[in-house]
């Protein structure tokens, strides 16, 4: 399963992707090859070429063969690979994939490496993931994470100067902007990665373990709350109650001007302004509003962690090339380049200058993900939360509705344990 956010920034177009190849060990001559596996859209063939040329002549033991992946069937060519003898040494993966490859036993724990890795200053959201059992496989790469995009004209003709800071005053200030024809906010029925950072303002969860056993946790009083204020938020606007934001699109519906707001990443701009490049400077960027003004929203935190495999004949070697991609000079880099937020909570300001990467790396600090088991992909495939919403949109009574969610939930994650 791959939970990254996927409409980022522009995705820039890189190399055809390759498969891993024979290891080769190095002799007083020749430096050991390392193959790196980076997703398709993740770093611009630039920025990779300048990393590689520069690691090389530091490290001249090592000749680094970095490939390209596609994300359609990563999943299985991943597997494949853990269970080969002649695995890549280093792989990008999404951060909610972690613990699937990890329950196989083929990723090597660097439970050891955190403190040299700075893991102190990773971001929640990106390092849970990675953390299985208590042991780190995954290292925290880059984040992405959803903000409020809203149009600046019709804020400044509803008389509206400031962002809100609460989300009371968000409710408000979207009550203000849905009149004159206009939608306050455009929210699908089904924007569930939206309503998982409303449980956890709540001090919810989606699910939680109890006695070594998974529990679906929609039906508690913090999931409730966190629904009913989702419920409120959703009318202010025509969003359909029986869809998500890709039905339809919903940059193609902002970009009509009469949608005062919608929840999504900040490359979606770029989206809009395909449609209507009319509106370059009337689109504005602030982060999810938190219950109280001194903390914003909680965010799901979307992105990429970096695994060795446990096959990989150069362990060490392999380490340092993550360290490297996971230090503080290739996460600058990459933040500026690809408008990504990187790992460390103390590199945030190197997005101040964009106000839509400044706003998410602001959120990005109050990242969550999703629960941290391999069966949370199957969770999502039955599509069962976004039935959910819907129901309760519609008239269903909430209370039964969450616990019909939360035992199928319940099912789901303890299948086949």
């Amino acid at each position: 399963m791959k939970n990254r956010i996927l409409a980022l920034a522009a995705v820039f177009a890189l190399g055809a992707c390759g498969t891993a190849q024979e290891p080769q060990a190095a002799t007083p001559d020749a430096p050991a090859k390392l193959t790196v596996w980076i997703m398709d859209g993740s770093v611009t063939q630039e920025l990779l070429k300048k990393f590689e040329t520069e690691y090389e002549a530091a490290h001249q033991d090592v000749d680094l063969d970095i490939q390209i992946q596609q994300w359609d069937g990563i999943g299985e060519r991943v597997t494949a690979a853990l269970a080969s003898t002649d695995a890549p040494d280093v792989i990008e993966v999404g951060n909610t994939q972690v613990a699937q490859y990890s329950a196989s036993g083929g990723v090597t724990d660097l439970t050891a490496k955190v403190a040299d890795l700075k893991g102190e200053d990773w971001l929640p959201g990106l390092a849970q993931p990675g953390n299985v059992d208590g042991k780190q496989y995954g290292i925290p790469w880059y984040a992405a994470n959803r903000v409020v995009v809203y149009n600046k004209e019709l804020f400044d003709k509803a008389g509206i100067k400031e962002p809100p800071a609460t989300r009371d005053e968000w409710l408000d200030i979207t009550s203000k902007l849905n009149k004159g024809g206009n939608q306050g906010i455009y929210l699908t029925g089904q924007t569930w990665y939206a309503l998982a950072g409303f449980v956890w303002d709540e001090g919810g969860d989606l699910a939680v373990q109890e006695g070594g056993r998974w529990k679906g946790a929609l039906d508690t009083p913090q999931a409730l709350a966190a629904m009913d204020f989702y419920k409120r938020l959703q009318a202010l606007g025509k969003g359909p109650k029986d869809a998500d934001e890709a039905n339809p699109p919903q940059h193609e519906v902002f970009a009509q001007g009469k949608v005062a707001q919608i929840i999504a990443v900040p490359g979606i701009a770029a989206r809009v302004l395909e449609v209507d490049a009319g509106l370059k400077d009337k689109i504005g960027f602030f982060t999810i509003p938190g219950k109280t003004a001194d903390k914003p929203g909680t965010v799901f935190t979307g992105g990429s962690d970096l695994v060795i495999p446990a096959a990989s004949q150069h362990q060490e070697q392999a380490y340092e090339v993550v360290k490297a991609l996971a230090g503080e000079q290739f996460q600058t880099e990459l933040a500026k380049t690809m408008s990504f937020v990187p790992n460390r909570t103390s590199l945030a300001g190197v997005l101040d200058g964009d106000e839509g990467t400044a706003a998410m790396a602001k959120g990005a600090a109050y990242g969550r993900a999703t629960p941290n088991t391999p069966n949370w992909a199957a969770v999502e495939a039955t599509s069962v939360i976004k039935q959910y919403m819907t129901a309760v949109l519609t008239g269903g009574d909430p209370a039964a509705e969450a616990k019909k969610v939360s035992e199928s939930i319940t099912t789901t994650l303890n299948s086949g344990s």
